[in-house]
């Protein structure tokens, strides 16, 4: 894909940002997460305004450490990667649930009550979608949204809409700790392995997590 390719579409969605009044600091998060995510997927640019609401509500800012959960795999993680809560630095917990919701604590609100941080959960409100219909379709993942035609109004609209899909309620999560552990040895494969990972003594990879096949070596 050309440069002038990516120059015109970061113009495109500058000028719908503008049309939409979003403001300068959102727009250099949001671009910042177009670019880690490598492409503007709807869910990102919603995921975006979904963790500056949860910044805001807590009073806290990127530079502090800042622990994350995140109940979908799709998009959403990658805002919070941006602001530094990772999978690699253990800040960032992914769990499948489904939903399109995150939950951020400040390292500062650790151990409140009964080895619980004090957080909040901001999640996509299905009632508040109404008033923005093509957002609405697509999040349903309905028939009645065509990408190819809908595209640029879906943007639009998510833009325009930024917070007002949202809602938000403070919770309390449960704080992990870091384990300690012992090295220990697969039978199966020889390699090692922390001992809390084992099951029935063996490792994942040689167990139920087993995701690939060796390749015979060829003379």
């Amino acid at each position: 894909m050309s440069s002038d390719h990516h120059k015109n579409s970061k113009d495109e969605i500058n000028a719908r940002m503008d049309a939409n009044n979003v403001s300068g600091k959102m727009k250099e998060y949001i671009h910042r997460c177009i670019e880690f995510h490598s492409s503007p997927a709807p869910g990102v640019l919603i995921s975006a305004f979904m963790v500056d609401y949860a910044m805001d509500l807590l009073n806290v800012t990127p530079d502090m450490k800042l622990y994350a959960v995140c109940e979908t795999p799709k998009c959403a993680p990658d805002a919070l990667q941006v602001i530094h809560c990772t999978i690699g630095n253990n800040r960032l917990r992914v769990i499948p649930i489904g939903k399109f919701a995150i939950t951020l604590n400040a390292a500062s609100q650790e151990a409140t009550h009964e080895n619980t941080a004090l957080a909040v959960r901001v999640y996509v409100d299905l009632n508040k979608l109404k008033k923005f219909p093509v957002i609405d379709i697509w999040y349903a993942n309905s028939p009645a949204f065509d990408k190819p035609t809908m595209k640029d109004t879906l943007q639009s609209e998510i833009f325009r809409a930024g917070r007002e899909i949202l809602s938000f309620e403070r919770v309390r999560v449960a704080i992990i700790h870091k384990q300690k552990w012992d090295s220990v040895t697969c039978p199966d494969c020889g390699e090692t392995i922390p001992d809390y990972l084992a099951v029935n003594g063996r490792c994942g990879g040689c167990g139920t997590m087993k995701y690939y096949e060796k390749i015979p070596d060829q003379e």
